[in-house]
């Protein structure tokens, strides 16, 4: 078999990698996620050097039995849907022209492509269910506080949670309880109730009316054909009323925006990150020149935005509208869960573009790929995205999304749908 040194030699998929695993069972992490004697950028020039001295939660659980093999690219701080904004881009292993999906485009690029490997990410919109649908493997993004984020270079405190890429249904079954616990590090993981896998069973799901609504034809047909084989499988299905989803994409990238903005501020040049300005300058040209010249577009268009949210009024216009779109959402998926175990649509609303029509493509645009995959991190619920279908050869997911702490009925729809729809690896697969 190819090692993993030769796989990111095609794919890209690692920003730095060890000597060599001594386990047998290896896995990664992605680039925001800190392990000692690992480089840890969260994809920007702007932490270029920065090796930290300790082991973030998740990677202390996982050493226990399994190597860490590397860390993977991604967006630059998480901040896109294509990881084509971070330092280096990952190539999809079904399309090496086309996108990995973002932000973590390199943890899925090396669970496709590396045997029985486990890769953790992280997802504030959608990180995890993106490059999974792009890149044909199994993305479980668990509930916000599920999984302690010590040691996550944070750039959205209220969601992002790490989750889980695989080839097999069975890993996320497996690993989950791994990196789950609580953490009195991480106090959004204290309050969490016990996980138990195996207790819930998918019975019935809830499709949004209007859901395929301006996807691809090849998204449309994948998840039609995907609905019909869940009622030969005996699970029910409903088409029900979410208006909310349309507000709450736009609201999440507000929060999304203003918690970055707070974030991201001690990266000026005295505290955080590169410190090789002009300390000559005065303090405002300072900082200027020097967040100008490390931050790349995306995250500088991020903390405009965030910046402008929380100005004046706009902070009750903006800000806080945009906390109470956060409850309706919640409240409106919560309606659902009363009487269906899970809410599915589709992951993305096309497969993975090319990596070339990915760089140039507008920040709208980008931001819209999102629609599906935004919501569930917005309210903080778990989902998993399953392969369902293939367009011209390339992979189409369909994303599950259950009530809080119900990542037991997740399990289940990804192993229920493992069983009985056969999902291809690339013929690259190593």
């Amino acid at each position: 078999m190819t090692s993993y040194h030769d796989a990111d030699k095609k794919y890209n998929m690692f920003s730095g990698t060890a000597a060599a695993a001594d386990k047998k069972r290896t896995f990664s992490i992605s680039d925001d996620i800190v392990a000692r004697n690992f480089q840890a950028t969260a994809g920007s020039r702007m932490l270029e050097g920065y090796f930290p001295v300790f082991d973030s939660a998740v990677v202390s659980r996982m050493t226990a039995e399994n190597s860490l093999i590397g860390t993977t690219n991604m967006d630059e701080f998480g901040f896109g849907m294509f990881s084509v904004s971070g330092t280096k881009i990952p190539k999809n292993p079904f399309d090496p022209e086309r996108s990995c999906g973002g932000s973590c485009g390199g943890a899925a690029c090396a669970a496709s492509v590396l045997e029985d490997h486990v890769a953790l990410g992280t997802s504030a919109g959608g990180s995890i269910s993106s490059p999974a649908a792009f890149c044909g493997v199994f993305g479980l993004t668990p509930t916000f506080g599920r999984v302690s984020r010590y040691g996550q270079i944070d750039t959205v405190s209220s969601m992002g949670p790490v989750g889980i890429f695989a080839s097999k249904s069975e890993l996320l079954k497996k690993y989950l309880p791994v990196i789950s616990g609580k953490d009195e590090r991480d106090p959004t993981s204290t309050a969490q109730p016990e996980l138990k896998i195996g207790k819930k069973k998918l019975r019935s799901v809830a499709v949004p009316k209007g859901v395929t609504d301006g996807v691809s034809d090849g998204v449309r047909k994948a998840f039609d054909d995907s609905v019909n084989m869940l009622k030969s499988m005996s699970v029910n299905v409903e088409y029900v009323d979410m208006p909310i989803l349309r507000h709450a994409m736009p609201a999440h990238y507000i929060l999304c925006a203003t918690e970055a903005t707070t974030n991201l501020a001690g990266y000026c040049g005295m505290r955080c990150g590169q410190r090789d300005g002009d300390l000559s300058l005065p303090f405002n040209d300072y900082f200027a020149s020097f967040r100008s010249k490390y931050f790349g577009a995306e995250t500088k268009l991020r903390i405009i935005i965030g910046t402008y949210a929380t100005m004046g009024e706009n902070r009750r216009t903006m800000y806080l509208r945009s906390l109470g779109v956060r409850k309706l959402a919640i409240n409106s998926y919560n309606g659902i869960f009363k009487d269906h175990d899970a809410v599915l649509t589709p992951s993305m609303p096309y497969a993975a573009p090319k990596i070339a029509d990915a760089v140039i493509m507008s920040s709208v645009d980008s931001y819209m790929a999102s629609r599906f995959a935004a919501p569930p991190a917005f309210c903080g619920l778990p989902s998993v995205s399953v392969p369902c279908g293939y367009s011209d050869g390339l992979p189409v997911g369909m994303q599950f999304t259950a009530c809080h702490w119900n990542e037991d009925v997740l399990l289940d729809a990804a192993d229920l749908w493992e069983r009985s729809f056969i999902v291809k690896a690339p013929e690259v697969s190593l």
